[in-house]
């Protein structure tokens, strides 16, 4: 196999377009086709399928494309590797993370690696579990930080900590004086929860349903920021790892109610990387720093 067809079909697949991925090559189309076509009789399969739009990835391209996205990421690695040689004066570490983390954990940490090691810069994605789970799979990030994480096997659990869902209300709602809340009760309020991708959801929607509580959903949404900002306006409530309001908690905009269920006060966010991964010496050094300021604890 010729390392040039492999980066031409690789730079193909992500642009889409044979003369895209030749401007960004600097090369022809023509010298893009014909690498495109070797390879295609090398494997005696089509790579590829025209379109109006220009081609699309066929099921041999798809397979091939995932083994390419995995070499061209690992070479990244080892250059980087040479350049730092262990002096971690540069490199960078992709992370996928729940939004939770954001406010304060994840930017402290950061910040913390930083003054030790300055050259390393960090690309940081925000979403849901699933996600996460898929771009850890799909070798798109380096680290992901999961609350509820329903792992494949794939994953490796690097550090993770208890992290109990509570029901978030304002300081002057009628649950604010309780030392904890029922499911039943907090079915019988409007809610704004995040979307079913979120493993937070998942694991609501299957409490809920195990009792046949009825749910009044009046916020759905993909960031957790908005339905902090409605429980905070006092008309519905919302659920979520304390983490996640810990400024709103502080400045005494929302009050953190314990949810009366063991499933709720035992979930754990996780630090997750892909078992069989190479990393980086950037994203080794910082899976390390993290393991430091998110402590293990022991499965329930």
């Amino acid at each position: 196999m010729n390392f040039t067809a492999f980066r031409y079909f690789n730079e193909v697949a992500n642009s889409k377009a044979i003369r895209r991925a030749a401007d960004r090559l600097h090369v022809t189309p023509s010298a893009i086709s014909r690498q495109i076509s070797l390879l295609e009789h090398q494997l005696g399969a089509p790579l590829f399928e025209r379109t109006k739009s220009g081609v699309e990835l066929t099921a041999a391209g798809v397979m091939l494309e995932r083994y390419t996205r995995r070499l061209f990421r690992d070479l990244d690695r080892v250059r980087e590797g040479i350049a730092a040689f262990r002096s971690l004066d540069q490199g960078e570490v992709k992370i996928h993370a729940m939004e939770g983390v954001l406010s304060n954990f994840l930017p402290e940490a950061i910040c913390a690696f930083m003054e030790h090691h300055p050259g390393i810069d960090f690309q940081v994605t925000t979403c849901s579990s699933d996600l996460i789970m898929e771009a850890l799979i799909r070798d798109e990030t380096d680290i992901g930080i999961i609350y509820n994480p329903e792992l494949r096997f794939e994953i490796d659990v690097a550090a993770e900590r208890k992290e109990p869902v509570v029901c978030l209300v304002a300081p002057d709602d009628e649950f604010a004086g309780l030392s904890r809340v029922s499911m039943q009760q907090l079915c019988k309020r409007p809610l704004a929860l995040p979307r079913p991708s979120f493993g937070l959801r998942q694991l609501f929607d299957r409490t809920a349903e195990a009792r046949q509580n009825k749910l009044r959903i009046v916020v759905e949404a993909n960031n957790l920021d908005i339905l902090r900002a409605m429980a905070v306006q006092g008309r519905c409530v919302t659920i979520g790892p304390a983490i996640s309001a810990r400024r709103e908690i502080d400045a005494g905009l929302l009050k953190a109610i314990p949810i009366d269920l063991e499933s709720f006060a035992n979930v754990r966010s996780a630090v997750c990387v892909h078992q069989e991964r190479v990393p980086s010496y950037a994203a080794n050094a910082f899976v390390k720093f993290l393991k430091s300021r998110f402590p293990l604890v022991a499965s329930a």
